[in-house]
């Protein structure tokens, strides 16, 4: 089975890309700390998918502005489901299946409650600190900024 975000939640998962977004970037013990804080209250879950596998990275060369594939890339995915058909998706770059699972069981707890406070802060707290990372990492590439004049 595979996950499909464009057909999976209505409108009522409304910033579900965003959130799944900033979960698999979120920093793996944080994460995995509250994923282990959800389990018990959620109950019974089935795991529908558990693995690694390389996914294609598209990419688009705007010179020549056509789609190509960059290369591959090595990813773990976790796909789980509870007793009501609610579904909890994962994907985080590299091999931890474990931080796969926990980003599976967040999301989880999220479509059960989408307003559960503990899983709201978690997220803004983690998108604030992934801002102040990408901030610093612009600041050092605008850093290496070569202005060139051409005649």
């Amino acid at each position: 089975m595979m996950f499909n975000e464009a057909s999976g939640p209505g409108p009522e998962r409304a910033g579900h890309a965003e959130a799944l977004g900033v979960l698999a970037r979120a920093r793996p013990a944080p994460l995995k700390a509250l994923a282990e804080t959800l389990l018990e209250p959620m109950g019974d879950i089935t795991v529908i998918a558990n693995r690694t596998g390389l996914v294609m990275v598209p990419m688009r060369d705007t010179v020549e502005n056509v789609d190509f594939h960059l290369g591959e890339v090595l990813v773990s995915e976790a796909h789980i489901v509870d007793a009501a058909g609610r579904l909890g998706y994962g994907m985080i770059t590299g091999r931890d299946l474990e931080r796969a699972m926990a980003m599976a069981v967040v999301d989880l707890a999220l479509a059960a409650d989408p307003e559960a406070a503990a899983i709201r802060r978690f997220i803004d707290s983690e998108h604030q600190h992934q801002a102040a990372l990408d901030a610093a990492l612009m600041r050092r590439v605008e850093a290496t900024r070569v202005e060139m004049e051409t005649f």
